[in-house]
C-alpha cells in the first residue's frame, strides 16, 4: 500500500491508496456537504442535487452517463448525509481515463429546468416511501429532537413542502456555493496509476474556480427531550435513544466504536442477551455515528406494544450496570476481535476501503492504513471504554417513541 496526496492550484485534494495487488479501483468525489449545510427554505437541497448529478452536463446527457458507466462495467452510486455527499465508482484498471473524464464532468452537472422538475417527482415519491419505514421515521424525529436548533438536525431528504417549493435557481445557487473545489476531496484506492490520475483530474477539474467555504462545527449535547409519535397502523412499538458522543475528530472514536458493539451489537452483546435471546424485543442495537464537531449514540428497540416499556427499562438497567463496572475482559475481546474482523473484511476490496481513506481525509486530514486502524482498535483498555460510557452518559439521552401507543 502506497499513499499518494497531492493539491491542485484551485484547492481541489486529490488523495490515493495504491494497492498493485487489487484487482480494481474504485474513485469517489467526497464533497463536505449535507443537510446541515442548509437552511429552511431549501431543505433537501443537497440529497436533490445528488439526483440532478446523473441527470447530464453540457457534454452528456443523462443516457450519455448511464451508458458510459455501463460501457466500463462501473458499479457506481451516489449518496447523502447530514453531512457529505458522494459520488463514487469501481472499475476495473483499464478504465481509469474514461472513469476519470465521466466522473470530473459530472460534478459540473447542467441543472436543466426539464430535468429538475421531473427529478422533483422523483424525490417526492423517495420521501413518501421512506415514510413507510418505521425506523426512518423514528430515526429522523430522533435526529430533529435531539440536535435542534443545532444544524445536524435538519431532515436529509426534506419535507414534501420544501421540495415542492424548491426552484431551480435555488439548486444552483446552493450549488454555486458549497461544490468549491476546496471543498471537495477526490479519493482514489486499488489499482491505480498515480501519475496519470493527477493528469486526469486536472484535465477534468483544473479550470474549477475556488472560493471559500465554511461550515458551522459547533459541538452539541442534545436536548434530551423525550418525544412520542402514534400510528395506529403500526403494529410494533419502536423506540429511540440518542445521546452525546466524541466527534470524528476524538481520538476517544475508537473506544466509542467499541462501547458500541459491546452494548448493542445485533449478535453476542448485552442487549442481545437481554432483550433479543430472550424474546423480550424483536431488534435491540446501539449504534454510534461519528461527525463534524459532534457524535451520537444510537440506541434502536422494537418489540411488541405491550412489553416496550419493559425492553426500555431493561436497556436502560443494562446500561446502568455498564457505567458502574464497564466491559468485561472477554466482552473487549470479543468486541475488537468483530470491529477488527468486520473493516478488514470489508478492506480487502478498494470499494470497502474507499470510504474509510476517504472520511479519513474529510474529517481529519489525515490517512490511516488499514494495519493502522485495526492496531488502534485492539489498543483500547477497558478503562477508555469505561471514560467514554461515563463522559457521554448513554442515560442522558433524547428519547422517541413510534407505535400504536401514544406513550409507553
Amino acid at each position: 500500500m502506497q499513499f499518494k496526496q497531492s493539491q491542485l492550484d484551485n484547492g481541489l485534494q486529490v488523495i490515493g491508496e495504491v494497492n498493485p495487488a487489487a484487482a480494481s479501483m474504485a474513485v469517489g468525489f467526497f464533497v463536505r456537504t449535507g443537510s446541515r449545510d442548509e437552511t429552511a427554505t431549501i431543505s433537501g437541497v443537497s440529497h436533490f442535487l445528488e439526483h440532478m448529478m446523473f441527470k447530464g452536463t453540457a457534454r452528456r446527457s443523462p443516457f450519455d452517463i448511464n451508458r458510459e458507466f455501463d460501457q466500463m462495467g462501473a458499479v457506481y452510486n451516489a449518496f447523502t448525509s447530514e453531512e457529505n455527499t458522494v459520488y463514487y465508482a469501481a472499475v476495473l484498471p483499464e478504465f481509469q481515463p474514461p472513469l476519470m473524464d465521466l466522473l470530473g464532468d459530472m460534478l459540473r452537472p447542467a441543472l436543466r429546468q426539464e430535468d429538475f422538475d421531473t427529478e422533483k417527482n422523483v424525490i417526492l415519491e423517495e420521501i413518501k416511501l421512506y415514510e413507510d419505514r418505521p425506523q426512518f421515521r423514528l430515526y429522523e424525529q430522533l435526529m430533529r429532537e435531539h440536535f435542534l436548533p443545532h444544524p445536524l438536525g435538519q431532515n436529509v431528504l426534506g419535507t414534501p413542502s420544501s421540495v415542492t417549493a424548491l426552484k431551480r435557481q435555488d439548486m444552483q445557487d446552493y450549488f454555486d456555493r458549497r461544490y468549491a473545489p476546496g471543498n471537495v476531496a477526490l479519493v482514489a484506492v486499488g489499482n491505480f496509476d498515480w501519475p496519470a490520475l493527477l493528469e486526469q483530474v486536472r484535465e477534468a477539474c483544473g479550470h474549477w474556480v475556488d472560493y471559500s467555504v465554511d461550515r458551522q462545527r459547533e459541538s452539541w449535547p442534545g436536548s434530551r427531550k423525550t418525544a412520542h409519535m402514534q400510528d395506529a397502523k403500526l403494529l410494533r412499538q419502536h423506540v429511540g435513544l440518542m445521546s452525546s458522543a466524541p466527534s470524528a475528530q476524538s481520538d476517544q472514536r475508537y473506544s466509542a466504536h467499541l462501547l458500541a458493539a459491546i452494548l448493542g451489537d445485533v449478535t453476542g452483546s448485552r442487549l442481545f442477551y437481554a432483550l433479543v435471546e430472550p424474546a423480550i424485543a424483536e431488534e435491540a442495537s446501539c449504534s454510534y455515528d461519528e461527525l463534524d464537531g459532534a457524535g451520537a449514540f444510537l440506541t434502536f428497540l422494537s418489540a411488541s406494544p405491550q412489553r416496550a416499556g419493559q425492553a426500555l427499562d431493561i436497556a436502560r438497567g443494562e446500561y446502568q450496570k455498564f457505567l458502574q463496572a464497564g466491559p468485561t475482559e472477554s466482552e473487549l475481546v470479543a468486541a475488537k476481535n468483530k470491529i477488527a474482523s468486520s473493516i478488514t473484511l470489508r478492506g480487502e476490496l478498494p470499494m470497502g476501503r474507499l470510504t474509510a481513506v476517504g472520511f479519513d481525509w474529510v474529517y481529519r486530514k489525515t490517512y490511516g492504513s488499514l494495519a493502522q486502524h485495526v492496531e488502534c482498535i485492539l489498543a483500547v483498555t477497558a478503562r477508555q471504554v469505561l471514560e467514554v460510557a461515563r463522559q457521554h452518559d448513554l442515560l442522558a439521552a433524547t428519547t422517541v417513541t413510534l407505535g400504536p401507543r401514544p406513550a409507553l
